[in-house]
């Protein structure tokens, strides 16, 4: 396979990404607007299916997503703060679409159900409670989307928290250059607010993936300091994130590309999947690349699609764990949460990076 670095969710065809977020450069823990929305935009619609494993979700429309289900395809996935409030914001975006024409034609002209699961992030604590995203955030960040996404602490990330560390927006992506999918990109983004770790206290490292980024071990006096900040504040967490493919995988072969998916938080998270987390993973299949002919005779109790989704299976959890990395390299500090940039800074080569764009 071949990488994209640090590559992103747009390089899947047919996807495009926008945030919007009230952010208050002054914002303290408490006080100050400091939250925000991030869509996924699927123009012409994708097929998709969801896997959640935390304990804790606020979702929206991911019963529709069941392969069992009538409906096969989404034409947004919209990834928000502001825990169960946030998820107004679904409604701007089905708004924004309804006006473009986009969703499931309804008969007479112009009629249209655009489809738009959303699950959010629990980041209430970061800045004012009283300042969530509604419809008018999601409709903004609908009608933003493109294919030059920025990440760190944009969109859905500027209120996340990855345990001791700010939190943010990571992408990655992966190309495969042999076998049934060759050709095919699988890509993530991922909005890191875990309650568990997301370095390695004994190294001062991401659990795995510094590779990928450029990382080396920090000076021990930083890292003693970053193994004595406070821990988070409140046990109210989640990871959420959309990973796709220009693959053409049916709706269960999208659940099973999400279920693996969660593989990626396990490596870069520790805990995951904790009963307060509401750790959430859509996958969506654009279809972009043609249907690939099977290397091997697929028996006749199998799927058709097996042998390519079983490469793409074989990526995921590594397309996930690095944006994990991402979405934490990326970030800038925010009402007192300090990044791994501020913390940690000899752990980059030429020092911290400037900020991510």
């Amino acid at each position: 396979m071949t990488t994209s670095r640090p590559g992103s969710l747009t390089d899947v065809g047919g996807v495009l990404v926008g945030h919007d977020h009230r952010l208050d450069p002054a914002a303290t823990l408490g006080s100050g607007a400091a939250t925000g929305c991030t869509v996924v935009r699927l123009p012409g619609g994708a097929t998709a299916s969801v896997d959640v494993r935390g304990g804790g979700p606020g979702t929206r429309e991911t019963d529709l997503l069941e392969p069992a289900n009538t409906v096969q395809q989404v034409d947004a996935i919209l990834l928000t703060g502001g825990s169960a409030y946030g998820l107004a914001a679904a409604d701007g975006v089905m708004r924004r679409l309804e006006e473009e024409g986009a969703g499931i034609p309804m008969g007479e002209p112009g009629r249209v159900v655009p489809i738009v699961p959303a699950a959010v992030i629990f980041d209430l604590p970061v800045g004012d409670w009283s300042v969530r995203p509604d419809a008018e955030a999601g409709y903004r960040a609908a009608a933003a989307a493109g294919p030059h996404p920025a990440r760190g602490t944009v969109g859905a990330g500027v209120g996340a928290r990855a345990g001791v560390l700010k939190g943010g927006v990571g992408m990655a992506s992966i190309r495969l250059t042999g076998g049934t999918a060759a050709g095919m990109t699988v890509a993530a983004l991922v909005v890191a607010n875990p309650v568990g770790a997301v370095f390695d206290p004994t190294t001062g490292l991401p659990w795995s993936g510094a590779a990928q980024v450029g990382l080396r071990a920090p000076d021990p006096t930083e890292l003693a300091a970053a193994n004595d900040l406070p821990v988070k504040g409140t046990v109210l967490n989640t990871t959420i994130g959309v990973v796709a493919t220009d693959a053409p995988l049916s709706a269960a072969g999208c659940r099973r590309l999400a279920v693996v998916s969660h593989d990626g938080l396990a490596r870069a998270i520790r805990p995951a999947h904790s009963p307060l987390d509401g750790d959430t993973m859509f996958a969506v299949a654009t279809g972009r690349r043609p249907v690939p002919t099977p290397g091997l005779p697929v028996p006749p109790a199998f799927p058709v699609e097996l042998p390519m989704l079983t490469q793409l299976c074989a990526v995921v959890a590594d397309v996930v764990e690095r944006a994990v990395v991402d979405a934490v390299v990326a970030a800038t500090g925010l009402s007192g949460v300090p990044a791994y940039r501020d913390v940690l800074p000899s752990a980059f080569p030429s020092g911290a990076p400037a900020d991510p764009e």
